[in-house]
């Protein structure tokens, strides 16, 4: 990775060289028959495209702000009044002339035209995927497909419909998944065809969904053949990449042994961002989900941890009771993705070499769902960037995923299709019911609580499963956003039921008491017990921290603040100083 980056620094001084006079005719061609005249050359110059993917510390952070996670403050994005055009980013158009710089200039015959189809089809995956994420963020944008320099009158050019840039998007999507040469990549780190066409079922299944759910936007005539491109992409994937599902764990380890391992499950996972030791190159995913002081502190709510199903596959929240049972009680007998995916149970970590019970901690959780999923088993980790476990970027179980969606939105979704996917997902989880089958029954709870609009039993099924199975992986807001379901992230951050004050509780049932809840902390605290203080007020003012019947229920965090959610919300405002300087650009609406 260090090589990697000092390789990109000498080829960025040289095509800046070779671009500082523009004016001049000719121009530095010595310096660019250097990049674009071989084979290497192109593949170095290619090698920066790849900045435009996640970091890890970005993929471990991206669920930070949704509806199923309670964290330490409300984001700004969501509190009335303190986000707007001053406080918005991610206009950056640069990586962008970097991709349009090179397939200007790719067209020297001393390179084979096969090779140089390959390149071009890699700067079209990278500027595919640079103006979704732009799409996404801020609807209609620019269309550039040049090189500008500082004296183009371009440069000052206003927005283009999202019609005309996402039908150029599929358009380069679908260059790269025709014309890229990379079959497989044992190291998982690289750009296939099968990547591409899982980019595209992604890209597809958004802008299909979103078309048909932001109906103000008169595009619900397109959506059908958004959602059959991604269909098609998808298969694409199932019937030519060679994926499935990771079982090596069995029901119990083969969900979290995607998230944790050093090397990327190559059966399951189909581009990551690699860690290296060697090269210095880590992420600090323990460092973020165990620490009282640095990051989110995101804690899942009581209210999605509810649509984890029973093992047999029946809903939780038909069990009689469920509402008042206790954290110990609730986390039995469930998908065996819950006990893979926050501390419950006997979930341990190691300590010195000895591994010790590892019940949900006070100091870090506010809701008592602590999330393990990106962490190692080592607190050796816990402190700074340490953790050496590849963090995934795409893999098989999204493609199944994007699949079962875009075909139950068509209507076309059979039984076959259904065992398959969501089947399939669910048969790793330890689950035992309803694999086989489309649902024919709708969960009350689930069209309650999250999409009362939705009549359809395998639609909301599969969006359950979506939460779930792709929870903190980054793709949540994302789902609330093309779903038209922005009030989701006004639901309140509630944790697990308390019974009663002053009672020590053992969370995973070792004869150990872990918390209680009090209002005025004990004279004599019992050793290695955490009191969480639930009273209306504290010394600081209104206590966040409470519980939901004041002496009993469910703990609440932070419902003191309110979180406000506008149809505005679904796309971010032009950053106020990159409208300054082209004011062409105008606003989004109610910016």
């Amino acid at each position: 990775m260090q090589i990697k980056n000092i390789v990109l620094v000498l080829l960025t001084a040289l095509v800046a060289f070779s671009c500082q006079d523009l004016d001049q005719v000719p121009q530095s061609t010595a310096d660019k028959n250097a990049v674009f005249g071989s084979e290497k050359g192109l593949e170095l110059y290619a090698n920066s495209f790849y900045d435009l993917l996640p970091s890890g510390n970005s993929i471990i952070r991206s669920d930070e702000m949704t509806d199923f996670g309670a964290r330490s403050q409300v984001p700004d994005f969501l509190r009335d009044g303190a986000f707007g055009a001053r406080q918005s980013s991610g206009w950056d158009w640069s990586p962008l002339r970097n991709i349009n710089y090179f397939l200007e200039n790719n067209n020297m015959e001393s390179v084979p035209a096969e090779t140089r189809k390959n390149y071009n089809a890699l700067a079209r995956f990278f500027r595919a995927v640079f103006y979704f994420e732009k799409v996404k963020r801020f609807g209609d944008v620019p269309w550039i497909n040049k090189a500008m320099d500082v004296e183009d009158p371009d440069l000052y050019h206003g927005r283009d419909p999202r019609t005309i840039v996402m039908d150029s998007v599929l358009a380069d999507i679908n260059f790269a998944c025709e014309n890229l040469s990379r079959t497989n990549d044992n190291s998982r780190s690289l750009i296939t065809k099968s990547v591409a066409y899982g980019i595209k079922s992604r890209i597809c299944l958004f802008e299909g969904t979103f078309r048909k759910y932001h109906t103000s936007y008169n595009l619900q005539a397109s959506a059908d053949q958004w959602l059959q491109e991604s269909i098609e992409a998808s298969s694409k994937v199932i019937s030519d990449g060679g994926f499935s599902l990771n079982e090596a764990g069995g029901s119990d380890n083969s969900y979290r042994q995607l998230f944790t391992s050093t090397t990327p499950v190559s059966s399951e996972v189909m581009l990551s961002y690699i860690c290296d030791p060697a090269l210095a190159v880590y992420n600090d995913a323990n460092w973020w989900w165990t620490s009282s002081t640095y990051g989110a502190r995101l804690s899942f709510t009581r209210t999605y941890i509810n649509t984890y199903l029973n093992i047999d596959g029946t809903p939780f929240t038909e069990t009689p009771g469920h509402e008042k049972m206790t954290f110990s009680q609730e986390v039995k007998n469930r998908d065996k993705r819950l006990q893979q995916t926050i501390r419950m149970g006997d979930y341990q970590r190691i300590n010195g070499g000895n591994p010790e019970p590892a019940p949900p901690v006070f100091s870090y959780t506010y809701t008592g769902y602590q999330p393990i999923k990106w962490c190692l088993d080592d607190v050796y980790y816990d402190g700074g960037t340490r953790n050496i476990n590849s963090i995934v970027l795409m893999r098989y179980a999204e493609i199944l995923l994007n699949y079962a969606e875009a075909k139950a939105e068509l209507g076309t979704i059979t039984n076959d299709d259904w065992t398959k996917t969501v089947g399939a997902l669910r048969k790793r989880a330890g689950i035992t019911g309803g694999l086989n089958t489309l649902p024919a029954k709708i969960d009350t709870y689930l069209q309650t609580n999250y999409f009362p609009e939705i009549s359809n039993p395998s639609l909301l099924e599969i969006r359950r499963e979506r939460a779930i199975e792709l929870c903190l992986e980054g793709f949540r807001f994302y789902d609330i956003v093309r779903w038209h379901k922005g009030e989701l992230m006004e639901k309140p951050w509630n944790g697990f039921y308390v019974p009663a004050l002053n009672q020590p509780f053992d969370l995973n049932e070792d004869g150990i008491m872990d918390v209680a809840f009090v209002k005025t902390p004990p004279t004599n605290p019992l050793p290695g017990v955490t009191y969480v203080n639930v009273a209306e007020t504290t010394s600081s003012g209104p206590n966040p921290q409470r519980l939901s019947e004041d002496t009993s229920g469910e703990i609440s965090w932070l419902n003191t603040v309110p979180r406000k959610w506008e149809e505005k919300h679904y796309l971010y405002p032009i950053p106020e100083a990159d409208r300054l300087f082209n004011p062409v650009l105008g606003q989004n609406p109610g910016w």
